[in-house]
């Protein structure tokens, strides 16, 4: 990057030509990148306290107050007809054009949207949304929104995306540092194949943590492959973020240190002066004078050189190091000792056991600051072997997403395998939705959130994270709930890493998983592949709809899994027979979003592999605003043994279980 910048400023007119473009973009009439208009807030009539506080809101934009961030957060009215809004403007933009992009996007947005109470824009330079609902301090993901250019890199495709893919992972992880004091706006740019310079931005709400920012773009990455796949520029729009890249730069110029001072733009060349000279100076001044130009570039360009290697070696050195330190901090920080674990949890006494499977028991502890924490703890003889617990703490000890269940150490002496979980006070899932009592708190919205979480956990797994993992054992035990009903991918025993290129399956001959969520393929012939964990999805989907187990399913007077109960009642056009009687009480209840649902769980659950969505489609299928449904076809139908169940642990179910597993090995990266 410093090279390329270097030399761009040996080649003036090309900085000149770049400056123009943008010049003529930014003084183009300005068209909305994309708006939104949300039916799920419902709608609003004319005259209603709703709509006059909308009015209110609206036209209270262009007088609006310079702020140093360009964020707004205004609202009209009280609980009865209350708006809600949050602007923001591009880190790059000028206070003065901040207020009038904000102020048109506002007045746009109402007429593009004129009954809607949420509804969102997005521009080149600024964001506008409102509803009647909460907006700030909250973490919005979605509508998600994607933007493209007509041209298509022609080049070298790994090359490409390897490029965009770390410039945009760069900035993401800049964002919340150096971003929080630069209106989390960070720009920056790479070399690429067969092009000169790629550029890119991120930016997201200062009103969200620097954990969900990071999240929120780490979404809008995962979502490039299937929105934006080779296009020479594009957007990625959420609510609380957006990123943007293209093979021009399309943002102003912004100083690291300064973010109120902005490089002054290159000067245009001075033309070439002529004066007149003797035949003498013809012959002799201007050779020599250009051999003397030769040298002096050419040791000032070897001199730039030399410097940037030496000081792109003495900072990889020095991020070496401190990777190393940090990586050995927060190992240490990770250890406990045997015995205040024996406190924490009264000596595993059985007034603090939460639950036992195949594996062991987990159990309820507190350290001596208060801190509630799960500890699992392997028998001696249970079947997850040596391999299966170093593969679970590894594999978790990586992972960082809001719905994977979080690690918090191990023990540092004693023979026992001891691993220390956070504490999820609503268990597992499976103790709400198999029972008629706890089942009355899962309304739809909750168990629509739930299915949404288990997803993006899935696909942080299978694509955004550093390790490409196949969790092989995902169940409604193993699906922990914390005190928001948020889900939390749990027990990695059974994980299988991935050859981050590898888009095949892989053969194993030793099975291990629950009968009734693991694919056929995977059982009769040992097949498995990321479509493994999307058929688990699958099951699991039906089973949050029909709060029905897929392993022991009746229908009256007759037998019938799941699945086949499922896929027959979708074919004669009453799928919502499914749907279990305690939700269809409930007042949330929503008809569409259910069916939808059902048929994506069909989707993933069909026979073929290939014909099986993946996890980013399932998203965007889930969010309902990009990608229409197929019709799915019939699933593969085995029959289930009632002599096997649940074979691993979860970190809070009272459930005991019998084992059907194997020791599993990690592949090699």
């Amino acid at each position: 990057t410093e090279l390329s910048q270097i030399l761009s400023l040996l080649i003036p007119l090309i900085s000149l030509l770049i400056q123009i473009q943008c010049l003529t973009v930014v003084k183009s009439q300005p068209l909305p990148l994309k708006q939104i208009c949300s039916n799920v807030t419902g709608n609003f009539t004319v005259n209603t306290r709703y709509a006059v506080n909308l009015g209110r809101l609206i036209s209270s934009l262009p007088s609006l107050r310079h702020h140093d961030n360009g964020f707004y957060n205004i609202t009209f009215g009280d609980s009865g007809g209350k708006v809600n809004s949050i602007s923001q403007s591009r880190g790059d933009v000028k206070p003065e054009d901040c207020i009038n992009c904000i102020a048109m996007a506002g007045k746009r947005l109402v007429t593009l949207c004129p009954v809607q109470k949420e509804a969102i824009i997005w521009y080149d330079k600024c964001t506008v949304r409102y509803s009647n609902r909460t907006i700030f301090e909250r973490l919005e993901i979605y509508p998600q929104a994607s933007i493209t250019g007509t041209r298509n890199f022609t080049g070298d495709r790994g090359g490409w995306e390897k490029s965009l893919r770390g410039l945009l992972e760069g900035l993401k992880d800049r964002a919340s540092v150096i971003g929080r004091s630069k209106k989390n706006f960070v720009v920056g740019e790479t070399s690429g194949p067969s092009f000169q310079t790629l550029y890119g931005l991120v930016q997201c709400t200062p009103d969200v943590s620097e954990e969900d920012c990071s999240y929120c773009l780490s979404q809008g990455i995962a979502k490039i492959p299937s929105c934006c796949d080779m296009k020479m520029g594009g957007y990625v729009l959420s609510p609380s973020c957006i990123l943007g890249y293209a093979t021009w730069r399309f943002y102003d110029p912004v100083n690291i240190d300064e973010p109120s001072s902005v490089p002054a733009t290159p000067s245009r060349p001075p033309k070439n002066e002529t004066k007149s000279v003797t035949q003498e100076d013809k012959n002799r001044g201007v050779p020599k004078a250009l051999i003397f130009a030769a040298a002096s570039v050419a040791v000032v360009v070897f001199v730039i050189v030399f410097l940037l290697v030496f000081l792109r070696l003495r900072r990889k050195m020095k991020d070496s190091e401190h990777q190393h330190e940090k990586e050995n901090i927060s190992m240490d920080s990770m250890k406990f000792s045997f015995s205040i674990l024996q406190d924490a949890t009264n000596h595993f006494s059985l007034e603090n056991k939460l639950g036992e499977g195949g594996f062991g028991a987990v159990y309820k502890g507190v350290l001596s600051d208060g801190q509630e924490i799960a500890v699992k703890r392997l028998s001696r003889n249970a079947q997850q072997g040596e391999t299966e617990f170093k593969n679970e703490f590894l594999l978790v000890a990586k992972l960082q997403h809001r719905n994977l269940v979080k690690l918090l150490g191990y023990p540092t002496e004693g023979t026992e395998r001891l691993l220390v979980y956070e504490f999820l006070p609503h268990t597992s899932l499976d103790k709400f939705i198999f029972d008629p009592i706890e089942g009355k708190e899962l309304e739809w919205e909750v168990r629509y959130k739930i299915i949404g979480g288990v997803a993006r956990g899935l696909l942080y797994l299978h694509q955004d994270s550093r390790l490409r993992i196949i969790h092989r054992d995902l169940k409604a035990s193993n699906i922990l709930l914390d005190e928001e009903m948020t889900p939390k991918i749990a027990d990695f025993g059974m994980a299988r890493l991935f050859d981050i290129d590898h888009t095949t399956q892989r053969y194993t001959n030793r099975i291990v998983g629950t009968f009734g969520y693991m694919a056929p393929e995977y059982v009769m012939h040992g097949q498995f592949s990321f479509k493994t964990d999307v058929y688990s999805f699958g099951v699991l989907v039906l089973e949050i709809i029909s709060g029905k187990k897929t392993s022991c399913f009746s229908n009256e007077d007759c037998m019938e899994d799941l699945l086949s109960f499922a896929w027959r009642n979708w074919k004669e056009g009453v799928a919502l027979n499914l749907v279990d009687k305690i939700l269809m009480t409930m007042s949330s209840y929503s008809s569409n979003m259910i069916l939808r649902c059902i048929n994506i769980a069909l989707l993933c659950v069909q026979e073929k592999v290939a014909e099986r969505p993946s996890m980013a489609s399932v998203l965007l299928m889930l969010d309902g605003h990009t990608l229409a449904i197929s019709e799915p076809s019939k699933p593969a139908f085995f029959t289930h043994s009632n002599t096997v169940s649940d074979s691993s642990s979860s970190l809070g179910h009272n459930a005991k279980t019998s084992n059907y597993n194997s020791n599993t090995e990690l592949y090699p990266r």
